[in-house]
This record gives structure tokens, sequence and C-alpha cells, in this order.
């Protein structure tokens, strides 16, 4: 299939169809399918005839890897507005995605990270197989996890703070444990799935479909651990967090522990702030203008280049943090990373409820 629409959008009977269309990119997103998605929503959402939406991802290799960070990369000396436009468009697309009136089915097979989660993870119907790979490796590159990675990852337990904090990769199990994903399917039977989804003539009918394809998806590592992770909600730094694992004196606990501590120090007590702040939200919107304020704060930042200079330009995974330790990241400064800007923020008036 041809890449030169990155995004196609399809009605098979009841069923409206969205696939990202840039499988050698691995289906990351721009800001030209940021909206192209917008306005296929709002005309599913109006259309009588359509029952459901489905996202799926095309190729073999997953759903979608996020935003395209490494274009980030490029235009790091004059493109800063761009990507302003870009997280602005994209944190309303995701708040549209979590009010879609309809059954919205996300296919969550094989790698789905940062900007992947954003457009699958708010649906209210999200379908993982034994092939998912989840994650928000934001702190990696000296980032955060946001299109609303900050309220996803508190809602229910501290292997979501885990998440957001060390940037690993969970299956299909702790996805659904710590509530990215709904179920499970197996992956050789999706295209039987899919076919019985375009058929259904109700809301109704589509939840028995995805009931009759539901497997176990077993008990992961995360949910394993879940009473060593519990205790991390409620700590009031990354320091303590760090602290906690270590000295729990499980295996686990430290290198939890040691994943974390390699990661951007900026970027962990940024996190760590925004989390806490999302810990008491009441909304999904208060989040995502909370993680748009810090994305653009971060434009101007050492780490976040220097961050994806060391994951996909050199490819060394040797990144120089500036600061280099948590110790000399300055709590104002942190502070001032999450404060409302000039910058005019995602506009989510116009979402259909």
């Amino acid at each position: 299939m041809s890449e030169e629409e990155p995004l196609l959008v399809s009605r098979e009977h009841g069923l409206g169809r969205i696939r990202l269309n840039r499988p050698k990119a691995l289906n990351s997103l721009t800001l030209d399918m940021v909206r192209r998605f917008t306005r296929a929503l709002a005309d599913f959402a109006d259309d009588p005839n359509i029952v459901a939406v489905l996202l799926t991802g095309e190729g073999e290799r997953g759903l979608c890897a996020g935003g395209d960070i490494r274009a980030l990369y490029e235009c790091r000396n004059d493109g800063k507005e761009h990507y302003k436009t870009f997280w602005r468009e994209e944190y309303a697309l995701n708040a549209r995605i979590a009010s879609f009136p309809k059954p919205y089915i996300a296919l969550m097979d094989g790698v789905v990270m940062g900007g992947g989660v954003g457009v699958s993870a708010h649906g209210n119907r999200r379908i993982a197989t034994e092939r998912t790979q989840i994650a928000m490796p934001e702190t990696r590159i000296g980032f955060i996890p946001d299109v609303g990675g900050t309220w996803l990852l508190t809602r229910r337990n501290g292997a979501g703070v885990y998440m957001a904090l060390s940037g690993a990769a969970v299956g299909a199990a702790d996805a659904i444990h710590v509530g990215l994903c709904d179920l499970t399917v197996a992956s050789a039977r999706v295209p039987e799935l899919l076919e019985e989804l375009t058929l259904a003539p109700n809301a109704n009918h589509v939840d028995r479909i995805l009931c009759s394809f539901v497997i176990d998806a077993g008990k992961g590592e995360l949910q394993r651990h879940e009473e060593e992770l519990q205790g991390i909600i409620a700590l009031d730094s990354v320091e303590r967090v760090l602290d906690h694992l270590r000295l729990n004196g499980s295996t686990f606990g430290r290198k939890a522990a040691e994943e974390i501590r390699r990661n951007s120090p900026t970027s962990l007590k940024v996190t760590h702030a925004l989390l806490e702040r999302a810990r008491i939200a009441g909304r999904l919107e208060a989040c995502l203008i909370n993680e748009y304020r810090a994305a653009c704060s971060l434009l101007d930042s050492h780490d976040l280049y220097e961050g994806i200079r060391a994951a996909l330009i050199d490819k060394d995974k040797t990144p120089r943090w500036l600061p280099s330790s948590l110790e000399e990241v300055d709590d104002i400064a942190v502070q001032k990373i999450i404060e409302a800007r000039d910058d005019p923020e995602p506009d989510f008036g116009s979402l259909q409820q």
C-alpha cells in the first residue's frame, strides 16, 4: 500500500476506519495526520450510518511509535513554533478521542509509544494482542509523558507512575493492569475480528463481538510487583521513589531504580511534578494543558535534543544530561517549566460531547 497518503480514512459498512499509513516510520504522527484524523472523527461522529470507529496501523511492527522526534531534532533551531502547533492540535485530538460518543476501537498491536498511546489509550475499546509493547519513553529522551500520559498513568496504581518515570515498555497483561488497554485478542485472529466488526449493526453488537475474541493475558511483571510499586504513588520526590525501590530489597526494585536513574534528571523532576498534579486532577484536559506548557518550555532545553541525539541520531545511547544529577535540578526551575506561558494553548471548546 502506498505511503503517499499518511492517513487512510474509509467506511466499511457501519465501521469508520482510520489507518495510520507511514509503516517505514512506524506510523509516526505528523501535523497533517493529526488534522486529517480530527476531520475524520468529526465526520464519523456526525454520520448516523457509522456504528463504530476502528483505529489500526499499517505494517508489521506496530500501531504507532509516537510523534516524529527525528524531525523535531532536525528543526531544533528554527522549527519550534511548528511543534507548538503540532502539540496544540494533537492534544485537542486526544481529548476528542476521550469524549468520542460512539465505540472507538483501537487495535494496539505491536509497538505503541508516546503519541501512539495518545490516539489509542484514550479510546473506549482498547484491544491488545500478545505482540503488544506499550511505553511512554519520553524521560529517556529529555521529555515528559504527554498526550494525556500523566492522566492515564495516574488513574489506577503505582505501576503507572513507574512507567512514566522509567519509560519501560509493557505487554498486554500489564497494559490492562495499568489501565491502558481493556482486553486481549490473539493477533492471528485479528483479520477475522475486523471482518466481523464491519457487520456490527449497533454498539451492543460491537461489544459482543469483542468479547467473543477475548483471550487471557495472564499476569505481567508489574502486576506481580503491585504491592512494591503501590508504595511510590504518594511519595513527594523522585529521590524518595528511588530510595523506596532500592531499599525494598528485591531484584526488581533495584533494577527499576537503575532504569529511572539513567533518564534525564530534569525530565524526571518535571514528570513527577506533572504526575502529582494529574493525581488530583478532575479532567483529562487539565493534564493536557499542564503537559503542553511543559512541552513548550522543554523546546528550549538542552536535554530534549541531547536525548534525541543519543537515541536516534548518533545512537551512542550515552546522553550527557545537564544538569547531570537529580540533586542539581533546581525545584524553582521545575515549577517554571510547568507554568503558564504566552503561547496559545489547546482549545477543547469545540469537542463534541
